[in-house]
C-alpha cells in the first residue's frame, strides 16, 4: 500500500481557520492527525458493504502513538498504513473496535515523530461554538465550522447515539476527521455527511463525541472491544419516512432475511408495542434481551399486519478478528 497521503479535496482559504484567531497552537493540533489507509479481505463480513480499500483519518491521542478513528474505516482490516502530514508512514494494527459507538483504535507498529492531541470534554461543546474539523494534510484539510446542534442520532444500520454533535459546513473528507474544540483539544471524530440538519442548514457532519470513548477505551485496548453483553442484531436496514419506518434492505443470510423480512415492509413495532421513530425501534430491540434473543417485530405488508420472529445474533461474531491477521 502506498506510503503517500491520498489526494484529498482541498478546502479553500476562505473556509480555513486562521491561527492568529485561535487560543491554541493550530499547527500542532493539525500535525497530530494522520491519514488511515486500510485493506480488508474480500471475504470479510463488511467487504460487500464498505469495500476492501478504505481511507480516512485518525488522531494520535496517547504518547504510545495510539490513533483513534471511525471504526468503519478499519473494521476487519488485514493491513493498515498510517501516514502523517510530514510524509512519515508506518504500518498499524487494529487494537479495538466498538460498533455500538463507532470508535476504532489503531496502534502504530513503528515510531512517528508527531505530536498528540489531548482528549477534551465534548460535554462542554455547545451549539453555536466555533470549532475546527480537520483531516490529515495541514491547513488545506482544516475547516472552520460551527456546532449546529447536539442531539440524538439514529442510523439505519442499527445504530443509535444518545447525543451526537452536528457541525456545518460539511468537511469534504469527513471519515475519521478531528473535531478540535475551542480550547484546542479533541472533541470528537467525524463519522458522516448529513443533509437537512435544520430548516436553515442544508448539510453538515455528524461527529461522535469523544466523551463516549473515555469509559470504554481501556476495555477496547485490553480486549479489542467492550465487555458489555452484545446487543441483538437483526441484519436489516430501516429508513424513517414522515409516515412510517420502512425496511430498505436486509443483509444476505442475516437474521432478518432468514425470517423473511423483506425490503418494502413497514415496521410497526416490537413485541406488541408500536414504535415512535427509528431510535425507539432499535432501543426496543436491544431492551428485549441480549444477542441470541428471539425478537418479535410487527410488520405491515400487502394490507395486513403480522408478527415476524427474528432470531437475533451477535454482530461482533460475524467480523474477522484483527488477531487473525
Amino acid at each position: 500500500m502506498s506510503d503517500e497521503i491520498e489526494l484529498q479535496e482541498h478546502i479553500g482559504p476562505e473556509l480555513q481557520p486562521h491561527a492568529d484567531a485561535l487560543a491554541y497552537d493550530l499547527d500542532g493540533a493539525l500535525a497530530a492527525i494522520v491519514s488511515v489507509r486500510a485493506r480488508i479481505p474480500e471475504d470479510a463480513f463488511t467487504a460487500s458493504i464498505l469495500g476492501t480499500e478504505r481511507s480516512g483519518h485518525g488522531v494520535r491521542i496517547l504518547e504510545t502513538g495510539l490513533v483513534v478513528t471511525i471504526g468503519y474505516v478499519i473494521a476487519e482490516a488485514e493491513e493498515i498504513w498510517l501516514v502523517g502530514a510530514n510524509g512519515q508512514a508506518v504500518t498499524g494494527h487494529v487494537v479495538g473496535y466498538d460498533y455500538e459507538t463507532g470508535f476504532g483504535l489503531v496502534q502504530p507498529l513503528g515510531s512517528m515523530d508527531l505530536p498528540i492531541l489531548e482528549l477534551g470534554d465534548s460535554d462542554s461543546i455547545a451549539p453555536a461554538d466555533q470549532v475546527v474539523v480537520a483531516g490529515c494534510g495541514g491547513i488545506t484539510q482544516a475547516l472552520k465550522a460551527e456546532v449546529v446542534a447536539k442531539r440524538e442520532f439514529a442510523g439505519y444500520w442499527e445504530y443509535v447515539l444518545d447525543e451526537a454533535i452536528f457541525t456545518t459546513p460539511p468537511h469534504p473528507n469527513w471519515g475519521g476527521a478531528a473535531l478540535i474544540s475551542p480550547s484546542g483539544q479533541l472533541g470528537g471524530i467525524g463519522s458522516l455527511y448529513v443533509e437537512n440538519l435544520s430548516p436553515e442548514v442544508t448539510a453538515g457532519n455528524m461527529i461522535v463525541p469523544i466523551n463516549i470513548l473515555r469509559p470504554i477505551m481501556k476495555e477496547m485496548l485490553d480486549y479489542g472491544t467492550t465487555l458489555k453483553p452484545p446487543r441483538p442484531w437483526l441484519g436489516l436496514f430501516v429508513t424513517e419516512t414522515p409516515e412510517n419506518l420502512v425496511v430498505a434492505g436486509v443483509l444476505d443470510g442475516g437474521p432478518a432475511e432468514q425470517a423473511d423480512v423483506r425490503a418494502g415492509d413497514v415496521v410497526m413495532g416490537v413485541a406488541g408495542e408500536r414504535t415512535r421513530d427509528l431510535a425507539d425501534f432499535f432501543r426496543r430491540i436491544w431492551a428485549h434481551g441480549e444477542a441470541g434473543s428471539d425478537i418479535p417485530i410487527i410488520i405491515y405488508r400487502d394490507g395486513a399486519a403480522f408478527d415476524v420472529h427474528v432470531q437475533s445474533i451477535d454482530r461482533r461474531a460475524q467480523f474477522k478478528s484483527p488477531e487473525l491477521h
